[in-house]
């Protein structure tokens, strides 16, 4: 009796873990594929339009202009993209500098035509309304 308590726990917690997981991967996928649509303005050259889109949390850190001269300034440069390979995606509650939420920082491994080999940080957030939109961008 005491072993089939134990097996049945053990079955439990696989289950309760397995389901935590597959929770936390539906998250980043969804996050991935806005990320991916936010970058596809970057990538057209739509900068307003990516600041549009973007989590309120980013629109009340930088302005619209701001953000069209930073992108200007920072992507123009590097030319039209070549690839884009998701590196990492990682679920995340709490970020440093941001209020406590819903996060998923994602690293792209991306290639441009003038810089070869770059690393693209996007952090999309969950809102309240239940969508996922841009609360960070980063590309070293």
């Amino acid at each position: 009796m005491k072993r089939f308590i134990v097996l049945t726990l053990v079955v439990c917690l696989s289950l309760c873990a397995a389901f935590a997981v597959a929770q936390g991967s539906e998250k980043e996928k969804t996050a991935i594929t806005a990320a991916k649509k936010w970058l596809s303005l970057t990538d057209s050259g739509n900068y307003k339009r990516s600041w549009m889109d973007s989590a309120g949390y980013f629109r009340n850190a930088i302005t619209e202009e701001r953000w069209f001269q930073t992108l200007t300034a920072v992507r123009t440069p590097l030319g039209k993209l070549i690839s884009r390979e998701v590196k990492s995606a990682v679920y995340e509650s709490s970020l440093p500098g941001v209020p406590d939420g819903e996060y998923v920082v994602i690293q792209f491994e991306t290639s441009f035509e003038n810089k070869k080999s770059a690393i693209e940080t996007v952090t999309p957030m969950l809102e309240k309304d239940g969508k996922w939109r841009v609360s960070g961008y980063y590309i070293k």
